[in-house]
């Protein structure tokens, strides 16, 4: 059967693979390299017949892959790390490729082939840092944007590195090539830029258009790999250009929808890498040269480590971050692989050096997971054993804060939160990034804790196992879940309420304990409707009415395992049914010399008058004996019927309906 007979084996030994890695605690990307190894062609089991169709296959999961991070890719969440990616990951690249030509010399390699082992250690895993970090839930943490962001840059790196090192021994005809490839890749951004952006959200629009579940999956699936396959053509690296599309597609409506279709296929096409990398395993090759392996292992963790630690704390990251970092990026990625086979098909490296090199590539992304779940130990060991740095604080007293409320973001709605808080001297203080940001809250004296909320540092210092309230304002869902879960691991009992982006994300967030979810787009609509009715003339209790109804039906089904939120909302809608006017007596009023009692409002109308403003006096639940006057300000309560009935009462001659809701003073009396 060919290929589909290897599938089918591949994909019984991957499910036996992950669970048995399931069952054992340990991430599945393990057991699905274990199963890669069991099918090789190395072991004489269950073999596959056509390794390289399944590597080809393998490289759409790479290419998924890193469509459904571009789907997700911000740049405003990566601003932050911006200098350490664009300038850090460079100045990493050189370092290491320094020190790798220094462990090829140690090994007894050549010039040429120690400047290859350099160059191929250079580069960490871009699948295997992704897989990690999902599995951890660390994405949306600070160190995983600054991983991201380097390994992105990485990414692009690979192009140049394709063509200068097969021409090491004559560089300089190499120059034009590369700066051909670099106009290249240039004009391919500046069409998908300006075609794309206009070309691609018509396309999904036009499919979603059909309401085929189907048939929009696909769309989505030829944009990730055609797009691909188009920078393939040009000369540019495929998962490159599945990247840009998917940072295309992130910036439509549909970006959430396409994202949810893609990933089942991602993790498939996912779960083909990682058994492919396990294909590559020699197991009689790795015994022969072992200490070689081990030795070349054991130089790439501890250097790389280093190497990304010392950089990324010289660039302003400190506590857990570094580690995080170091820890996280030390593996050799799948685009050696790639350069590898370049170099082999150039006579550039020979065959034991590319046995070697990829050998120890695996042994480095098997053990990425293990060596990641060691961030935290080594952290606490760390911070125990040396004065560690601590997190900055501004315009905190020194005695800290209790029962206060954080705000995780200084951005324009944390801000206009803390100004309510601080009117009210109710406690709090605002966990922020930016530095810009950052000066403006120290300008006005605001509580400050400088860090990113998503790390358990930064939430100890600001002392949520101590606060009443958590209120977390970022619009970035990845962001709000981590923060969330280690809120709910550092103070159980914290309440949080926390903006959210998209409707169908908020029983994700009630789901990791959010406690109440707040819709930014959706109330503003709401807002721009009630005071569109209230100067189309429709009536208060209908438009309060209209909004309740509106509300109920975004924010209650997410309530109805709550009890509590029930109640609360059956005694919001029961208040509601009662509607406070206010009536203007005008001089020729029925009213006027007459009281409450003679009139008997109460009992043939069925309204209450609840307040009188007369002149400067406020008469708060007036005595029935009291005489209407003309310019009075009558406060009266009932439901739309009876103050329809009141109404058509007092309509025989001239007066004035305010219509004001009970929060809004008349701006015509003074009070």
């Amino acid at each position: 059967m060919g290929i589909a007979a290897d599938i089918a084996i591949i994909i019984v030994a991957a499910l036996i693979g992950g669970s048995i890695a399931q069952q054992l605690r340990q991430p599945l990307i393990l057991g699905y390299i274990l199963a890669g190894l069991l099918v090789g062609p190395h072991t004489g089991l269950v073999t596959i017949t056509e390794i390289h169709d399944i590597e080809l296959l393998a490289e759409i999961g790479v290419a998924l892959l890193l469509f459904a991070l571009g789907v997700e890719f911000s740049f405003s969440e990566l601003r932050p790390v911006r200098w350490v990616a664009l300038i850090g990951t460079p100045i990493q690249m050189a370092l290491t490729m320094g020190y790798g030509y220094i462990i090829g010399r140690i090994l007894g390699w050549d010039f040429s082939s120690s400047l290859w082992i350099g160059a191929l250690i250079s580069i960490s895993s871009t699948m295997v840092v992704l897989k990690t970090l999902a599995n951890r839930g660390l994405l949306g943490s600070l160190s995983s944007r600054v991983m991201i962001g380097m390994l992105i840059v990485q990414d692009l790196a690979i192009i140049p590195l394709m063509i200068i090192l097969p021409l090491l021994k004559d560089l300089s005809s190499g120059l034009p090539i590369l700066g051909f490839a670099i106009m290249k890749a240039i004009g391919f951004l500046l069409v998908m830029v300006i075609a794309g952006t206009k070309i691609i959200p018509f396309i999904m629009q036009y499919i979603a258009k059909g309401n085929s579940r189907e048939l929009f999956l696909l769309a989505t699936t030829a944009i990730a790999v055609g797009v691909g396959y188009a920078t393939y053509l040009v000369g540019l690296s495929f998962a490159f250009g599945a990247f840009v599309a998917g940072m295309v597609i992130s910036e439509s409506e549909y970006n959430h929808q396409a994202l949810s279709d893609i990933v089942p296929l991602r993790d498939i096409f996912g779960m083909l890498f990682f058994v492919s990398v396990g294909m590559l395993i020699d197991p009689a090759y790795l015994l022969n040269n072992l200490g070689e392996v081990l030795t070349l292992v054991l130089f790439v963790i501890i250097g790389k480590g280093l190497i990304f630690g010392i950089l990324v704390r010289f660039f302003g990251y400190f506590n857990i971050i570094p580690i995080a970092v170091g820890l996280g990026l030390s593996q050799i990625g799948e685009f050696s692989f790639v350069l590898a086979r370049v170099g082999l098909s150039t006579n550039s490296i020979d065959e034991n050096l590319y046995a070697l090199i990829l050998t120890a590539s695996v042994m480095t992304m098997i053990m990425t997971p293990f060596l990641s779940s060691l961030v935290a130990p080594i952290y606490t060991f760390r911070k125990r054993m040396f004065k560690h740095e601590s997190v900055q604080t501004i315009n905190i007293s020194e005695t800290g804060l209790r029962n206060h409320v954080v705000i995780a973001g200084g951005g324009r709605v944390g801000q206009n939160i803390a100004k309510a808080l601080h009117h009210l001297n109710i406690p709090f203080l605002v966990i922020e990034l930016d530095s810009h940001r950052i000066s403006h809250l120290k300008n006005t004296k605001t509580p400050v804790v400088f860090g990113d909320a998503s790390q358990p540092i930064v939430l100890e210092a600001a002392s949520i196992e101590h606060s009443r309230l958590m209120l977390i304002t970022t619009p970035a869902m990845i962001i709000t879940q981590t923060i969330t879960k280690l809120c709910r691991n550092l103070n159980p009992e914290l309440f949080i309420i926390a903006r959210c982006g998209e409707e169908e994300q908020m029983k994700t967030l009630h789901d990791l304990g959010v406690s109440e979810v707040v819709l930014p787009e959706f109330e503003a609509g709401l807002e721009i409707t009630r005071q569109a009715f209230q100067k189309l003339g429709v009536p208060p209790m209908k438009i309060l009415q209209f909004s309740n109804q509106l509300r109920h039906g975004v924010y209650e089904p997410n309530h109805e395992a709550d009890q509590d939120y029930r109640i609360l909302s059956h005694l919001r809608r029961a208040s509601d049914l009662l509607e406070l006017t206010w009536i203007l007596v005008g001089e020729k009023s029925p009213l006027i010399g007459n009281t409450v009692k003679t009139l008997e409002i109460r009992k043939n109308m069925g309204v209450s008058v609840v307040g009188v403003i007369h002149g400067r006096e406020v008469l708060p639940n007036p005595d029935l004996d009291y005489q209407f006057a003309p310019h009075d300000l009558l406060a009266v309560m009932g439901n739309p019927q009876q103050l329809s009935s009141f109404q058509k009462f007092i309509d025989t001659v001239d007066q004035g309906l305010l219509g004001k809701h009970i929060n809004e003073p008349p701006k015509n009396q003074e009070s």
